[in-house]
Order: structure tokens, then C-alpha cells, then sequence
């Protein structure tokens, strides 16, 4: 059997508040890692305390590519990422060192080692009537329909994720076919690296969910809604951006806008962001040829070391 010659990868995942970052950073004192966000929040300039992007500090310590890397106001999709990405890993080998993979957006990683199939452009006349019939039935109907027609889409995204369910319903009619089918075909040759695949995947859920609310509101100390203040005064940004709509600055241009009250912010905000680590663990789970490790559990990180010094030494075989 041909020995796999191909360099190594790393691919840290995990919900979100499940202690990536820190890990991360742990691991690449240890050993000769650089790493590389693999966040469709992170990417965006000027959004730092509702993302839980690393301080200053961290970033000038543990360099993450691939972070503040956009402005809010410009889109970035699963095809940027995945050939950005592509750019730092090689960059990485070829110093010699390891890329180390650290974040929780599922369809980066996927579109990064699985590729994606050619999706038809998108179409402003179908979005247009898409958006208005969202805003007469509200976005739970479109997502019973996308049920329907693309269950294991449906699966995947949220019932109020406007933006992935106006994407997904379009690609339909456009195509004549389910989105999951299409996202299914992407390259077949191998993936350029061999890749070690570890994923943190809490056991007691109710423990994960104390701790997002808690870091929601130490972001809220922080000065999370002066941030959108900033954002929102800027007069270029508007709430259907994918910026804008990530999980907290949704809620949070709501709450500025006057159409919620603090409580309602507060409890939209961790609700929304408990439903992402849900479907972030969905989507994990569906990931045979990931290590899973419980971050709640004392012998976490020397398990995870183990791993990572196993595909160092050599041991690890083609995955």
C-alpha cells in the first residue's frame, strides 16, 4: 500500500461557547500549528465583541488567518472561504508547519475539503417574491415548504434563517433540484491534505446553554450594543446583510430599531444563539471521521494533545 504522502491538516469543530479558541491556542504553544478561523462571522471587520472574535492580545499572540477579513458591508460565501482558505493552508505547509483549522461554521469545512458543486446565480426577481412572501406568511411557512421539497436541506437551517432559506427555496426553483443534492457534488479527487479531525461535543447540553447565556452577557457589559451603535451609524448597513444577520446583531438591530425591548433582546439573542449550537452539534454528529471529546471533562485537552502529538508522530493514517 502507497504510503500517503499528502501534508498534515487539523480540523478543531464545535458548537458554539464550547472553548475552540482556547484550545487552539493551547495546542499551537505545544506544538508547530498556525491556525486559522473557519468563522462566516469572524471574517468581518468592526464586529468583534458579538462574535466572541479573540481580543487583540490573543490575535497578536496566536495569529488567526482569515479574521477581519471583510467589511460588514460586502458578502462573504462558503466558495471565499473555502478558496482563502486553500491560499493559508498552502501558505502553512509550505513554511513547514501544520494548519490548524479552529472554528464552528459546518459548511466551511465541508465546502474546504468536499468542494461544491455549481449553483446557479442568484436571481433578484425570485428573492424579491421570496422576501414578500416571507414578510406576508413569516419565514417558519418557507421553511415548511423547503421541508417539502428538500428535507435534509430543511434539517439544516433554521426556521427563521432568512438568509439560507431564501437561498435554499431559490436554488430550487432555478435548478429544478434539492440544494442538499447539488451541495453533495463536489470534487472527487482527494482532498490535498491528510486531515485529523477533532470535535468538541459538550455531553450535558444544559451546561453549554448556561454558558452562552453567561458569555451573551458578558458581551452585554462589554459594550456589545455600542458596537452595533457604530455599526448601525455607519448609514451603509442594513439588517438583510449576512453581516447583520448573524445570530446577536439580528436581535440587536431589532432592539435599536425599537421593535423589541431589552428583555425580548436578551431572550432572542441566547435563544437564537442555543438554536445555532444545536444545529452546529447536528451537523457534527453527521461527521463520521471526527474524534469526539467532551471540553467539560478533566482529561479533555490531555486527550486531544494525545491526538494531535499521534498525527505528528506519524501514526495517523489516511483519512
Amino acid at each position: 500500500m502507497p504510503i500517503d504522502q499528502r501534508p498534515l491538516a487539523i480540523f478543531l469543530m464545535g458548537p458554539t461557547a464550547s472553548g475552540k479558541t482556547a484550545l487552539a491556542c493551547a495546542l499551537s504553544e505545544q506544538f508547530p500549528l498556525d491556525l486559522v478561523s473557519v468563522d462566516s462571522a469572524l471574517v468581518y471587520r468592526g464586529m468583534d465583541i458579538g462574535t466572541a472574535k479573540p481580543d487583540a492580545a490573543t490575535l497578536a499572540r496566536y495569529p488567526h488567518a482569515l479574521v477581519d477579513i471583510r467589511d460588514p458591508a460586502q458578502p462573504y460565501s462558503a466558495a471565499n472561504f473555502s478558496d482563502d482558505a486553500l491560499v493559508a493552508m498552502r501558505s502553512i505547509s509550505g513554511r513547514g508547519r501544520v494548519p490548524l483549522l479552529v472554528g464552528g461554521t459546518g459548511l466551511y469545512f465541508r465546502a474546504l475539503q468536499q468542494g461544491l458543486s455549481a449553483l446557479p446565480q442568484a436571481d433578484a426577481s425570485i428573492r424579491q417574491r421570496l422576501g414578500a412572501e416571507a414578510r406576508q406568511l413569516g419565514w417558519p411557512a418557507l421553511h415548511a415548504r423547503l421541508a417539502q421539497l428538500d428535507p435534509a436541506a430543511a434539517a439544516r437551517i433554521g426556521s427563521n434563517d432568512a438568509q439560507r432559506l431564501q437561498r435554499a427555496l431559490e436554488v430550487i426553483e432555478l435548478s429544478g433540484r434539492p440544494l442538499s443534492e447539488l451541495q453533495q457534488r463536489g470534487h472527487e479527487a482527494p482532498f490535498p491534505w491528510r486531515v485529523l479531525k477533532l470535535a468538541l461535543m459538550p455531553r450535558d447540553r444544559s451546561v453549554l446553554h448556561e454558558r452562552i447565556a453567561q458569555r451573551f452577557d458578558i458581551m452585554l457589559a462589554d459594550g456589545f450594543l455600542d458596537e452595533v451603535r457604530v455599526l448601525r451609524e455607519r448609514g451603509d448597513l442594513h439588517a438583510d446583510l449576512p453581516a447583520i444577520r448573524a445570530v446577536g446583531y439580528r436581535q440587536a438591530w431589532q432592539y435599536l430599531e425599537g421593535s423589541i425591548d431589552a428583555a425580548a433582546f436578551r431572550d432572542q439573542a441566547i435563544f437564537a444563539t442555543r438554536q445555532l449550537a444545536k444545529r452546529q452539534i447536528t451537523w457534527l454528529r453527521s461527521d463520521l471521521g471526527a474524534r469526539f471529546f467532551d471540553p467539560d471533562e478533566s482529561g479533555c485537552r490531555p486527550r486531544v494533545t494525545d491526538a494531535v502529538q499521534w498525527l505528528l508522530d506519524g501514526a495517523a493514517g489516511p483519512r
